[in-house]
């Protein structure tokens, strides 16, 4: 049964992500079954979803009737505490638990075992492989990523997740679907960290080794990222932000998962904020101090040193280190056949708020320049980070 907008849809965890896809789905016109497997966590959710909706009217951005309709169609039912076999027969399942391999796993069991073969079964996991959540499944085909940006409904950029047995049909709806809800969607091999997360590794990485190295303080290096190099927020100031234990988390998922590929291999610093529970503006400690309202303590960049740094010796330039590893990053996820550049590029601009995508800083900048220097790059700092992908070498 194709999805269209009349799909019963079932959002399996009640968290901050797992609410906000039941919200979009609702307003979007779906009759939602919210599930949470802690007792009444999913009829908490539709509760703060009604005062979420109540300061949305009050801002003048619903109507009262809009509300309403939205709230009503989040259902609380048999399967709400986490009893997936009382589930009743739906289209589409989006799990968004926690990012446990296991605790998925056992979940999609139970889907593929109650729901009908025509259920498409969906996890929203942000690093984990797809292929493996599915694996020894009666019905892999109907399995999918849809892979969504906090807070969901915000943020328009959807990863749709493909693995080898995904089902052409069952990812074409996926996508249309996704437009209808009124997302922007791009279409990815389960490949680790997908497009954003693993792209954007080197976006944090490059900074954080300059930090280590003493080159400049944590304030001045995101100065540099944000007022000369065009980022939206530095490597620094995002992370406290994310939370430092949920980006170490991924950052080492994707590293565990290519082989301890050096690209991605999380730096000391951060491991040693986590281990102090210095995880950012939830705990008020993290790069940086938070005073109580979230506002940072004492952050004062030394600008004359972040403009001496962009612009010279690449080996200490955070915003050129930075968009040549992106660059190369970019071409070689297109180059392993995962995605396509234009996809790769929409889903960096939409997910994350680069200026730019990979492929764009390319055609701006020019190959040859992007390669020699990741070779300076890798010749100053030896040991594989640095290695320039196989497609960049072939334009420059």
């Amino acid at each position: 049964m194709p999805l269209t907008d009349q799909t019963v849809v079932a959002v399996v965890g009640a968290g901050a992500m797992g609410a906000g896809i039941a919200q979009v789905a609702a307003a979007a016109g779906h009759e939602v079954h919210l599930v949470d497997a802690a007792e009444g966590a999913a009829a908490t959710a539709r509760e703060k979803l009604a005062a979420t909706l109540t300061r949305l009217v009050e801002k003048g951005k619903l109507t009262d009737q809009e509300s309403a309709a939205t709230l009503e169609r989040i259902v609380i039912g048999p399967a709400a505490d986490g009893d997936l076999k009382e589930l009743p027969p739906v289209g589409l399942v989006i799990e968004a638990v926690v990012e446990k391999l296991a605790v998925k796993h056992e979940i999609f069991s139970t889907l593929d075992d109650t729901q009908d073969e025509s259920a498409v079964l969906a996890t929203n996991t942000s690093s984990l492989d797809v292929g493996a959540i599915a694996a020894n499944l009666g019905t892999p085909e109907r399995v999918i990523g849809l892979h969504f940006f906090n807070p969901p409904p915000l943020m328009r950029l959807v990863e749709v997740i493909r693995t080898t047995q995904s089902s052409r049909e069952v990812l074409a709806d996926a996508q249309q679907l996704m437009e209808h809800w009124g997302k922007t969607p791009v279409l990815c091999t389960s490949t680790p960290g997908f497009i954003v997360n693993r792209v954007a590794r080197p976006f944090y990485g490059e900074s954080q080794r300059l930090l280590e190295a003493g080159v400049a303080d944590a304030a001045t290096l995101d100065f540099a990222l944000r007022e000369l190099g065009g980022f939206r927020m530095g490597p620094f100031e995002l992370t406290d932000l994310i939370g430092q234990d949920v980006n170490l988390t991924v950052g080492t998922s994707v590293w565990l998962q290519t082989g301890r590929d050096p690209r991605y291999e999380p730096v000391a610093v951060q491991r040693e904020l986590v281990e102090a529970g210095r995880l950012g503006r939830k705990t008020g400690q993290g790069y940086f101090e938070y005073a109580e309202g979230g506002q940072p303590v004492d952050v004062t960049p030394d600008e004359a040193r972040a403009r001496e740094l962009v612009g010279g010796p690449i080996e200490t330039d955070p915003v050129a280190r930075t968009i040549a590893m992106l660059v190369n990053e970019g071409v070689d996820l297109v180059r392993r056949g995962e995605a396509t550049a234009e996809d790769v590029d929409t889903a960096m601009k939409l997910g994350t708020n680069y200026p730019k995508g990979p492929h764009e800083w390319l055609a701006e900048i020019g190959a040859a320049t992007i390669v020699q220097q990741l070779r300076a790059l890798d010749a100053a700092f030896p040991g594989g980070r640095y290695r320039v992908s196989s497609a960049l070498e072939e334009q420059a």
